[in-house]
């Protein structure tokens, strides 16, 4: 092995071993290098992961041979011995929501688990490096194009990196090489943050179970590969990368994007966005019990619940309040992209309407079945399609004011706040007894004052509110909605950033 490129701790640990045990780690690096064909810095890095997770191993009394085992060269296969000669137009979805934002930043959430111990750093690097290849569209770059941004297949280190900012923070896509996600630890928390225009929820979700399962193994667990967990040492699919919007687009009747802007929530914005992630969590089982009793869905309840907030953080008298419903497009046609495959449904109500949360909830949840129902979504999907079609031959850097004026498209302004629910996740065997909970938080936008999102696992659904103004009059009315239905909540979340 290279003197050059070891540390003087690896150098230690190699004099410490037997004749034997170093024949045998000498082997391992001599199979590893032929599996590197990489720039000189990223095949630098990648190599010092490796020492670093032996030494670990070796820090905490695991055998050597069982240390190559579980580190293997073979778990690279032969990802990072090809070149990067790929890439990826944008799915509709992905090309009509940059059109309201700058070209140059695009929109983040974030998908955490949390484990039953502290995150090993050394381990959760070799998670990912050995969990990239399953997800080539995930190994990517975002990179301007002359009419729209594309997904360039990227061969490099991808790092996992202690958490040192707020969640959600801008990825900015004009920098050259700027990676489409980021894996983030703190604590027992992991946490995996995402371009919208790269994947959704549920895609994003697939890849963080994968990842925390791969982290698992590398600990000694066995977790089998079910409920959203893939092999990561098996072939990926086609139809995990198609763009499934041109596929069942019908070609029929469409519905555009326009609509009148939304009444907002007051408070001073925020210069960092977000300024602060609230993160409730509660009983779902007394929380789907509430909504039970009231004859309607949880995600119909949660919305009743957050017009009522909305309305007591407004000063305004008249006016519309319209919150924004992502919808998992998966749940209409049959579907096994991994890209952004998610619309959405407005759920609108005037300000004199909204008065208590059971004088509300028959309308909320009138209005979200007939937002969601698949005649709706559709017309959507086929407006998305006829939207990009139609500017397909702009150039991006006027695009956006060009959508905006034929299309009447208004970005933010036509929403008040957002609720988007992953509802319940699965967790395979091995795994859901080393996982505590999750979240699942939205990045800000440029007006919404508040983000709500929500994610269940086992029995612990998580609200969280990511926050663009310090005003806390909508957290508050929500957390006592929540009380006055029984429901205890613990509330946790970040410090408040910016003021």
């Amino acid at each position: 092995m290279a003197k050059k490129r070891r540390t003087n701790e690896f150098d230690r640990y190699l004099e410490q071993l037997t004749g034997p045990e170093r024949e045998s780690v000498d082997t391992f690096f001599r199979m590893l290098d032929q599996r590197l064909r990489l720039s000189r810095e990223w095949r630098k890095q990648i190599l010092r992961d490796f020492e670093n997770a032996l030494l670990w191993y070796r820090w905490h009394g695991v055998e050597l041979d069982r240390a190559l085992e579980l580190l293997s060269p073979s778990k690279l296969g032969g990802f990072y011995s090809r070149p990067a000669d790929d890439w990826f137009p944008l799915d509709a979805a992905a090309k009509v929501y940059p059109l309201s934002m700058s070209h140059k930043q695009m929109a983040v959430f974030r998908l955490s688990v949390y484990l039953d111990e502290d995150v090993v750093p050394e381990l959760l690097q070799m998670a990912l490096t050995f969990t990239i290849k399953r997800f080539p569209f995930f190994a990517t770059t975002i990179k301007n194009g002359v009419f729209w941004h594309y997904i360039d297949a990227a061969k490099r280190r991808f790092p996992v990196e202690p958490e040192s900012t707020v969640p959600c923070a801008d990825i900015n896509v004009s920098l050259t090489g700027s990676k489409s996600f980021r894996v983030l630890y703190y604590k027992n928390r992991v946490s995996c943050e995402y371009f919208h225009i790269l994947t959704d929820g549920t895609g994003g979700m697939v890849f963080l179970k994968s990842l925390t399962a791969e982290y698992l193994r590398l600990l000694g667990k066995e977790v089998k590969c079910e409920k959203g967990v893939l092999d990561i040492d098996g072939l990926p699919d086609a139809s995990e990368s198609a763009d499934d919007f041109s596929k069942f687009v019908s070609g029929k009747k469409s519905s555009g994007f326009v609509d009148k802007p939304a009444l907002q929530m007051g408070g001073r914005l925020s210069k960092i966005k977000p300024c602060q992630v609230i993160h409730f969590d509660m009983d779902a089982e007394k929380l789907r019990a509430a909504a039970r009793d009231r004859g309607a869905s949880v995600t119909a309840l949660v919305l009743a619940m957050m017009f009522i907030a909305c309305k007591a953080a407004m000063d305004r008298q008249h006016g519309t309040v319209h919150i924004q419903v992502p919808a998992n497009m998966r749940k209409y046609f049959e579907s096994h992209t991994l890209r952004n495959f998610s619309l959405y449904a407005n759920i609108r109500l005037a300000l004199e309407e909204i008065t208590s949360l059971d004088g509300i909830l028959p309308k909320v949840a009138d209005q979200l079945k007939a937002g969601l129902a698949f005649e709706k979504m559709q017309e959507m999907m086929n407006g998305a399609v006829k939207l990009v079609r139609s500017v397909r031959l702009v150039p991006l850097f006027i695009k956006c004011p060009v959508a905006r004026v034929v299309y009447g498209f208004l970005g933010d302004r036509a929403f008040t706040t957002t609720l988007s629910n992953l509802g319940v996740v699965e967790v395979p065997e091995g795994m859901a007894e080393h996982v505590r909970k999750m979240d699942f938080v939205l990045g800000t936008v440029a007006l919404s004052r508040a983000a709500v999102s929500m994610v269940t696992v086992g029995n612990t659904a998580t609200l969280s509110i990511a926050k663009l103004t310090v005003d806390p009059s909508f957290e508050e009315r929500m957390l006592k909605l929540f009380r006055e239905l029984g429901i205890e909540i613990k509330v946790s979340g970040s410090e408040l950033y910016g003021f």
